[in-house]
């Protein structure tokens, strides 16, 4: 049932608005003594993930008594980024997901299942997978909270992919990356219904239906000034407040263009991405609004490595992103990429299928380290000095040398495609 929802395209909630929502939902959850909350971290900043689980621990108080943010592969929260994001909260409370050991299977997904969603381009089972704490921990209400915008894995992200990923286990994480890649990432994005939902559903349905598990979901977009709002807040125990969340996402995060772009700059905030395994949503996201031929310029000051794994990264600088036959003819042939399918995964999303020109401008990787994984190297400063991301308008920007081009200041933040693609896609 939904215990709250306000939004829409023009909406732009308060702080106050959000605290009063989330008081009125918890109210409706009725007497609470041991309590869990489960934000994303850092890379999801401006999800307003941290405000709601400061006004979570306002209303608990000590009945708060864990915090364990949904990291998924990404290196664990520093005390720095846990003070930023989340002021006024106790970093005694924040708990550290271990998501290669510390994780237990409560249930499996039938192979027939996942060959029938995906239209049988995988034919696997998959584990649910999730967080010994949440299993375990004793608590009496789960407070999942996070953001609902458009997502290269799932479709659309959050709601049980908070759950089943942000807490999973490595090969619940890594089938589901898979799964997702095999089906298609252009045939995925920006839909509420995709098989990797699909399989977080039927897992939420058999598996975990008696955790006491409450979403708290925002979607968040731009006002016509360029600030970031609050559009909506949708807080439930089912499906209905993501799929009401992602319906407004739709409407306020995906960009449709009247035609394809030549060329696009994306900034890529230093403290929110400093790895291409979060810094590509800058391929993923704009991709489809990309022509053929076109260049995709990423300006990446706080670069510094490809996976924030180390498994990971070394993978991706061992095989490198290259076309969707390619990688799976290598998981075929390699047993380390079969035992690794999110690399796997990561490295068909960060794929332009040779359709397009992808160009990083790194802080810290080298030109070598770059032309190594596929990608083309330019100078950071060089391209700053001329795409000054602090000088450029969201979306369309003529230079004074007549260069057209399309500025992104936050991918994370939406999905740009270009009429008629989306449907076709």
């Amino acid at each position: 049932m939904i215990y709250f929802e306000k939004g829409g395209p023009e909406v732009a909630l308060t702080d106050g608005e959000i605290r009063e929502g989330l008081f009125r939902a918890l109210d409706k959850a009725g007497r609470r003594n041991r309590v869990l909350a489960i934000p994303p971290d850092i890379t999801r900043f401006y999800s307003r993930a941290g405000l709601i689980t400061r006004f979570v621990h306002e209303y608990y108080g000590e009945k708060l008594t864990d915090i364990l943010p949904a990291i998924g592969t990404h290196e664990p929260m520093t005390e720095p980024e846990i003070h930023r994001m989340f002021p006024d909260v106790p970093v005694s409370l924040f708990r550290v997901h271990d998501w290669r050991n510390d994780v237990v299977t409560v249930g499996e997904v039938p192979g027939s299942f996942l060959k029938e969603v995906s239209e049988g381009m995988v034919s696997y089972s998959w584990p649910a997978q999730l967080n010994t704490m949440i299993v375990k921990g004793g608590h009496d209400l789960i407070v999942s909270v996070g953001q609902v915008v458009p997502h290269e894995v799932a479709g659309m992200a959050n709601y049980n992919k908070n759950i089943f990923v942000g807490t999973g286990g490595p090969e619940g994480i890594n089938k589901s990356h898979f799964l997702g890649a095999a089906y298609g990432l252009e045939r995925i994005m920006g839909r509420a219904d995709t098989p990797v939902r699909k399989v977080l559903n039927y897992a939420s349905g058999h598996f975990t239906s008696d955790l006491p598990l409450l979403y708290v979901l925002t979607v968040v977009g731009r006002d016509r000034s360029g600030r970031l709002v609050v559009r909506g807040l949708f807080i439930g125990d089912d499906a209905q407040c993501f799929l009401r969340a992602s319906e407004l996402s739709l409407e306020v995060n995906f960009v449709m263009l009247d035609k394809p772009l030549e060329k696009i700059v994306v900034y890529l905030e230093p403290e929110e991405f400093r790895s291409t395994w979060l810094g590509n949503k800058s391929i993923y996201r704009t991709r489809m609004a990309l022509a053929g031929g076109g260049e995709l310029l990423v300006l990446a000051p706080g670069l510094k490595e490809f996976g924030e794994d180390r498994e990971i990264d070394r993978l991706i600088r061992k095989y490198g992103y290259k076309t969707t036959p390619e990688i799976l003819d290598a998981v075929e042939h390699h047993e380390e990429l079969r035992q690794n399918l999110s690399a796997a995964a990561h490295l068909i999303h960060g794929s332009s299928e040779g359709r397009f020109g992808v160009t990083y401008c790194p802080g810290h990787l080298s030109k070598e380290e770059i032309e190594s994984v596929n990608y083309q190297y330019a100078d950071l400063g060089e391209m700053i000095s001329r795409y000054n991301p602090a000088k450029l308008e969201e979306g369309y920007n003529r230079l004074a040398d007549g260069e057209e081009i399309y500025f992104v200041s936050n991918p994370a933040l939406g999905l740009w495609s270009w009429k008629d693609k989306f449907a076709r896609g």
